[in-house]
């Protein structure tokens, strides 16, 4: 019986190991991939959107500061000249809480023409934003903006699905202690994206007719 019991107990050890090793690797994998192309707002080429990915938004309509700064590097890319239009992608799932309108309001009072603000309403995980950039926004070239932490899988995922997509990190301050539990949680997305986007290769919750960024950004005022 303690033979039998001693097996099991090795078994599980190995079986533990094995799989926290094969995390670690994945993870390693998405942020190594995703990091090479992070460049500086200089360096980055054009493209045919700015997508600035969502975050929380309060009940106001306030952005978070997370967002703040995602946006603002966003606007800062557009005013260079790197892209004619920007997508901004997040969760309006629900009619009480509305990331992607706070998030064209603020690029419009920043002086951003609304033609050239496209909101995607179905943004409601990085792997869904980046396939419904493809998808129904037709994007090929992409510059995606988001904190660091984020960044690599978001390039990671979109490279993976076929887009020429390179990163600018919005880091712009010290998000404090809020960062240990994002980087804890960013390996298991890393994980979970890795085989979502490299195997399986869902479709998003919801897909629909085309939009193409290059036309006018006010159609997906009401959608």
């Amino acid at each position: 019986m303690k033979k039998r019991l001693m097996k099991i107990l090795v078994s599980m050890i190995l079986i533990i190991i094995l799989t926290c090793t094969t995390i670690l690797i994945v993870n390693n994998h998405v942020e190594s991939v995703g990091k090479t192309y992070i460049l500086s707002p200089s360096d980055i080429p054009k493209a045919d959107a700015i997508l600035v990915l969502g975050a929380y938004v309060f009940p106001s309509g306030t952005v978070s500061t997370m967002l703040n700064d995602r946006l603002t590097v966003g606007y800062e890319l557009y005013e260079q000249g790197k892209a004619p239009k920007l997508l901004v992608s997040g969760d309006h799932g629900r009619k009480d809480y509305d990331e992607v309108n706070s998030m064209k309001n603020f690029l419009k009072n920043k002086g951003v023409p609304s033609e050239n603000v496209f909101m995607d309403h179905a943004g409601f995980s990085t792997y869904e934003s980046m396939y419904r950039a493809r998808d129904i926004f037709q994007t090929q070239t992409l510059i995606i903006v988001t904190q660091e932490y984020h960044l690599k899988r978001a390039v990671f995922v979109a490279r993976e699905l076929g887009i020429d997509a390179y990163g600018v990190a919005s880091d712009k301050r010290d998000y404090g202690q809020a960062m240990t539990y994002y980087n804890l949680r960013e390996i298991a997305a890393r994980n979970k994206d890795f085989f979502w986007a490299k195997i399986i290769k869902p479709e998003p919750t919801f897909l629909g007719e085309s939009i193409p960024v290059f036309g006018n950004g006010k159609v997906t005022d009401d959608k």
